[in-house]
């Protein structure tokens, strides 16, 4: 029994700072961000678009799991949506309920702001809200 404890004791100090990474957020180290592309970055259209996450799990909307969501991808909005009610789906809110953790856009020429937010099974944001930092990128 001693083993079993002490190889659990292990594994949980060699996650914890997997589980963490990134420190103390409001979010309880829960973060989204955008892999690609780079904040002031210039990119053709179609323009591909990876999200990443950080102490949350991906999983498809309509799937209820604990510590589990599924991304939204912002695109040019300038106010989030209200927090306590389903993000709106259209071309400022795009869903991706499926799990998906990148896509390709057609975006016109310009910049363009995107932000992902995660949402729970229903597409309601977590509270407190899992959002990435919005990132501005230039399309030629």
């Amino acid at each position: 029994m001693k083993k079993i404890t002490g190889i659990l004791i292990a594994a949980l100090v060699i996650l914890s700072p997997t589980i963490h990474a990134g420190g103390a957020t409001d979010s309880g180290g829960m973060k989204a961000y955008i892999i690609s592309p780079k904040d002031g970055e210039t990119v053709s259209s179609p323009v591909t678009v990876r999200f990443g996450l950080r102490g949350i799990g991906v999983a498809p909307a309509g799937v209820q799991r604990e510590h589990t969501g599924h991304h939204h991808l912002l695109v040019n909005v300038q106010q989030l949506p209200d927090m306590d009610k389903p993000i709106p789906a259209d071309d400022q809110h795009r869903h991706f309920g499926g799990g998906q953790t990148e896509v390709s856009i057609e975006l016109p020429p310009g910049e363009h702001r995107l932000q992902l937010l995660l949402g729970d099974h229903s597409h309601v944001p977590h509270k407190p809200p899992v959002l990435s930092e919005p990132i501005i990128i230039k399309v030629y």
